[in-house]
């Protein structure tokens, strides 16, 4: 399946989650089981000879991607989770939204100092989230493989945040 073809899957939602959004939504692309496998064998072949041991999945969409990716790479799967979700001894970061802050965690040992780490997520907005992710990682002793993405809003600049990170993004918007 062509990228271009992805990208019709994905649904524009108009004032979502709030007036004046366009919430790009992926559940239409993962319901399609032909879309939801190209996709995968898309970031398969791209990481497939990358030696990456551990995929990480952000909360929440990003967890739909991770598992099916680290089962195709023979690679463990990690999660981050916003706070209080977690059971065990955790790492956390607090980091700037546009208006205000936000945190996320990760249990303390998730990583073994490094471990090549892929972190996923469904999309890239203006890259708060995914660079505290990769923060977070990297405080642990890991190594970010990539930042990954099915989904990127290239008008909000999210490249700029994460500069001097490699990144991929399967759909342009």
């Amino acid at each position: 399946m062509e990228l271009t073809q992805l990208a019709k899957l994905i649904r524009d939602v108009p004032n979502f989650p709030k007036p004046g959004i366009i919430f790009k939504d992926i559940t239409t692309l993962i319901s399609d089981a032909d879309a939801f496998a190209a996709t995968i064998d898309y970031f398969v072949d791209r990481y497939r000879d990358q030696k990456i041991d551990k995929v990480l999945g952000v909360e929440s969409r990003g967890f739909i991607f991770a598992g099916a990716l680290a089962y195709a790479l023979d690679a463990g799967m990690l999660v981050v989770r916003k706070p209080g979700k977690l059971p065990y001894k955790k790492k956390s970061i607090t980091y700037s939204l546009e208006y205000g802050t936000d945190s996320i965690e990760i249990h303390e040992d998730a990583v073994t100092p490094g471990e090549r780490i892929l972190l996923i997520d469904d999309l890239l907005a203006t890259g708060g989230t995914m660079g505290a992710v990769a923060n977070l990682v990297e405080s642990l002793g890991g190594v970010v493989a990539e930042l990954a993405f099915v989904v990127e809003l290239d008008f909000l600049k999210g490249r700029e945040k994460l500069a001097g990170r490699p990144i991929f993004s399967l759909v342009h918007f």
